[in-house]
């Protein structure tokens, strides 16, 4: 009777669970970054609370207020400028002054007669359909990007209300956080060590995310920017943000971006920059992940770069943009599961 009782109540337990879940599941994303930030920021919380121990509301609200001038102000202002830029990315094209099949006409023209006729035999180069396939893709990105730029001050109510959520959300779980970890630890069904191990990576896999990728990502796409502007090329903020974007994927990442943008330049003429922002997108841009990402993961957990590229894509695809979080941070969880089960299966096997 005992055992039926207690059945019972987990079937019930988990019904009500997971009604809790889809009651939330509208401010699941301010929630995840609630819990992303708060885990992020969490040091400086404690260093805020160090001089006086007591104020712990004064300590949570001075570090939501370092998030929101650090993190949401300079991002509100960098979506702006994007908007803006895509805007005047869409009126050039549209006005002729950027013709994206024009580099290829002039390759095309300085080669040899053999060369030429032999690439359009085995590529069926038709330079007319190829500009207008290229504007294709431009064009309604751009349009999109234009009709979006006087309303861009204009937020919706339900971005407004997530927002809000997620700061209010972040002042608790940074003033609450070692009770809330402590009640999760002794709530899961789980060996004490098992617990802890996967808390433990579960914190290391987001400080690792952050920092290892998304961090990386936006210096990449800084300096992107930053060359873009020093060569007085078409809309730097906005290649620097596709770079970041791109950053995120191993293996292929920005060179997506300067690598075609370099050549463009080789074959329209401007030799000389283009050969600038191909060195500096391989000395510099390509070599500050191999610099920066140990330093700023530490001790977090890595994965092989084909675990984190497949992981990024799938998060994406299933979860939007959340999903470039996502994604990593169920792989690095994934990976501890499976470390903690072969641990303990090799210490059986030992004991036996």
């Amino acid at each position: 009777m005992r055992t039926s009782e207690d059945r019972s109540f987990l079937v019930w337990l988990g019904v009500i669970t997971l009604a809790f879940g889809w009651l939330l599941w509208p401010f699941s994303g301010a929630l995840l970054w609630a819990t992303l930030l708060a885990i992020i920021f969490a040091p400086f919380y404690r260093r805020c609370l160090e001089p006086f121990p007591e104020w712990r509301n004064a300590a949570a609200l001075s570090t939501v207020i370092v998030v929101v001038v650090m993190v949401l102000i300079p991002v509100g202002v960098v979506i702006a400028s994007l908007v803006d830029q895509g805007g005047e990315l869409y009126q050039r094209v549209q006005t002729g002054e950027i013709n994206l099949a024009h580099p290829l006409q002039q390759l095309k023209a300085a080669l040899p007669d053999w060369a030429a006729s032999l690439s359009d035999r085995l590529a069926g180069i038709d330079l007319t359909a190829l500009k207008e396939r290229l504007s294709s893709l431009v064009v309604p990105a751009g349009q999109q990007l234009a009709g979006h730029a006087i309303n861009i001050g204009q937020l919706t109510l339900e971005f407004v209300a997530s927002l809000l959520v997620m700061l209010y959300l972040l002042f608790f779980f940074l003033r609450d956080g070692d009770e809330l970890n402590l009640r999760i630890r002794d709530a899961l069904p789980l060996r004490a060590s098992h617990t802890a191990k996967i808390l433990d990576a579960f914190t290391l896999a987001v400080r690792g995310t952050i920092k290892g990728i998304i961090l990386v990502a936006m210096i990449q796409g800084a300096l992107g920017g930053l060359i873009f502007w020093l060569l007085g090329l078409t809309a730097p903020l906005l290649a620097g943000a596709v770079m970041a974007l791109l950053s995120l994927l191993p293996v292929v990442g920005s060179a997506m971006v300067w690598v075609p943008a370099g050549l463009y330049l080789l074959v329209s003429g401007a030799v000389t920059k283009g050969i600038i922002l191909l060195a500096f997108g391989t000395f510099v841009i390509g070599l500050a992940d191999n610099f920066l990402r140990p330093i700023l993961v530490g001790q977090s957990i890595r994965m092989p770069s084909y675990v984190v590229l497949l992981a990024t894509l799938g998060g994406l695809a299933t979860f939007g943009a959340n999903g470039f979080v996502i994604g990593p941070l169920v792989a690095a969880m994934f990976l501890t599961a499976w470390q903690i089960f072969v641990g303990s299966k090799e210490r059986q096997e030992a004991s036996k």
